[in-house]
């Protein structure tokens, strides 16, 4: 469900949050006010699998760049025009954990998309499964 402002989100979802280790706020578009008003994806089945992911990877901290994007803030960080981040996507920061433990724990945990980048693996719940490499990071996901 999309909630045109973090403001909204927090008030329609207050009480029923069951996710501790995420917030409304990084998971909402970070356009600044630019497009948006801090639009919000609600989507409790990827929530589940993230702090499931979190429990895989010892529950160690998941930093997320980024999660909902507005179209406007989609277009000017140059996403896809069909990018998962304009409903549900996160990117999460490699930085402190094992790349090749965190792509398995996101396999595990019912990623479908998979971008591997250098610094952060991007995961959604598409419904065709898909894997890409971001341009210069191919050679860090070989074994």
């Amino acid at each position: 469900m999309l909630y045109r402002t973090t403001d909204r989100a927090r008030t329609a979802l207050s009480g029923h949050w069951r996710w501790p280790h995420f917030s409304i706020g990084e998971l909402a578009c970070h356009c600044g006010g630019r497009f948006c008003g801090g639009e919000y994806w609600h989507d409790p089945a990827f929530l589940d699998a993230l702090e499931a992911l979190r429990t895989e990877m010892g529950g160690r901290a998941l930093v997320l760049h980024s999660g909902h994007r507005c179209a406007g803030w989609n277009a000017a960080v140059g996403g896809a025009p069909r990018s998962q981040h304009k409903q549900i996507a996160a990117d999460i920061r490699i930085a402190g954990h094992d790349r090749f433990r965190l792509l398995a724990g996101a396999e595990q945990t019912g990623f479908t998309g998979l971008g591997l980048a250098k610094s952060f693996l991007h995961v959604d719940r598409r419904a065709r499964p898909a894997r890409w490499y971001y341009p210069g990071s191919e050679t860090l996901w070989k074994r």
